[in-house]
């Protein structure tokens, strides 16, 4: 669950050295602390681990910039030599700021505007996945325009149903999401792409949905985008170059849960490649694959300073401790979202106090309001106490709001014993910025 430079001393948490104490006093909260050096590892090691299992077939690592993107991350994933998967244009102008290379960004989204469109083709981006046959003539548009030749994937739907939440599960029939194998509109989708000379299809996309553990849907994914390829092959008379298989790969956010390392997932890819490959007579295609959560999730914890507590006698006269907090759903949404659960520790002092049944909730206006729904804390937790909940790397910032007109917190990255905001704390002023006064 916590980054690799996280140490907990006589009951204190510290990152790369710095006290929990010392990181609330220096940054307040609530507050997202990311440990930049957990993240340069995690990216580098799938690169490597693709790059070790796939070899002269291994493509780009893109990572997925909807898990959390600002100037800084992007600065650090062009060090680490990876490429960038955006989904909109905000996404890639903070791409395109933080200095990766267009050759190295991958731009994805099922309704991108003419304007994003427009700013990919125009600044040289690598590849658009596209999601729709309008899509395709609006791509093709741009590149007219720009005298361009516009390289392209198409997202196909291979038909999976992922073990993961419905509304994170992204490769089954009935999704907004890509073209369906088998409904007959991918191999459509590729025909719409070859009429028109200003596109260059490079190959197929899948991305099957996120939080998912185990190999078994990400090498059936393969063997049916291969398939396809094939019948490329048989149709065309030639092979395409690339194929893409997302990301989704999931990571601990309780004690018991395991993450799923790229050690595990790229040998199984591989197995799977070569397979539908071998059966199929066709040469192994440079292979790309798009972690996001998997690199980011880790590195971050967020601190939160307790406000109230309260006990609730519930109806089978149990009592539950209701613990809030200084944020909630505007810097976590998951939770009220996906069901999602995380874990909690008093960050700055040891306990010995008997453990008891707690929830662990924001200060919204709101009764789904919830952090934690269920987790045991120490029962001499109280106002002032500061709680870190590890794994919030990943749609916790990138998601958040500012509802009940609350600023989002900021987001710290801390180093070799120093911390820098990355990202500020917005303010009462950034709220009251965009309205319009008479």
């Amino acid at each position: 669950m916590w980054s690799r430079n996280i140490s907990i001393t006589n009951g204190e948490l510290h990152l790369s050295g710095i006290s929990a104490t010392k990181l609330a006093k220096d940054f307040g909260t609530p507050a997202f602390f990311i440990d930049e050096a957990d993240f340069r590892e995690r990216a580098i090691g799938w690169n490597n681990a693709l790059r070790d299992e796939f070899g002269s077939h291994a493509g780009t690592v893109y990572y997925a910039a909807k898990a959390f993107i600002s100037v800084a991350v992007a600065q650090w994933i062009k060090d680490c030599g990876i490429g960038i998967d955006v989904c909109t244009g905000g996404e890639l102008a903070v791409a395109l700021a933080g200095g990766i290379d267009p050759a190295k960004i991958e731009v994805h989204g099922n309704n991108k505007s003419l304007t994003e469109i427009d700013k990919a083709v125009s600044v040289g981006v690598k590849t658009i996945v596209m999601d729709s046959l309008h899509e395709i003539d609006r791509v093709a548009a741009m590149a007219r325009k720009h005298n361009k030749v516009q390289g392209v994937m198409l997202r196909l739907t291979p038909g999976i149903q992922a073990h993961t939440h419905e509304s994170i599960s992204t490769a089954h029939e009935d999704v907004k999401f890509g073209f369906s194998i088998a409904s007959g509109a991918a191999w459509a989708a590729v025909e719409a792409v070859l009429a028109h000379p200003e596109l260059e299809l490079r190959g197929f996309h899948s991305h099957i949905g996120s939080q998912i553990f185990g190999t078994e849907s990400f090498q059936l994914a393969a063997d049916r985008l291969i398939s396809l390829l094939a019948k490329y092959r048989d149709v065309y008379g030639k092979e395409l170059p690339e194929l893409d298989l997302g990301g989704g790969y999931g990571i601990a956010y309780l004690p018991d849960d395991e993450t799923l390392e790229p050690g595990e997932v790229m040998p199984a890819l591989r197995s799977a490649v070569t397979a539908a490959c071998e059966k199929h007579k066709l040469n192994i295609p440079m292979i790309s694959i798009e972690p996001g959560r998997a690199i980011v999730g880790p590195t971050t914890f967020t601190l939160y300073e307790v406000g109230t507590t309260k006990d609730v006698v519930l109806e089978d006269g149990a009592t539950r401790r209701y613990i809030s907090v200084d944020g909630g759903m505007s810097d976590n949404i998951r939770p009220s979202l996906y069901d999602a659960q995380y874990h909690a520790v008093i960050a700055q002092r040891a306990s010995t106090a008997k453990s008891i049944s707690s929830r662990v909730v924001g200060k919204h206006c709101e009764t789904g309001d919830i952090v934690i729904r269920d987790i045991s804390l120490p029962a001499d937790i109280a106002p002032g106490d500061l709680i870190a909940i590890p794994a919030t790397g990943a749609y916790g910032r990138s998601m958040a709001s500012n509802y009940n007109h609350v600023p989002r917190p900021p987001v710290i990255a801390v180093n070799n014993g120093k911390a820098r905001v990355i990202v500020r704390r917005e303010n009462e002023a950034d709220l009251l910025a965009l309205d319009v006064k008479e």
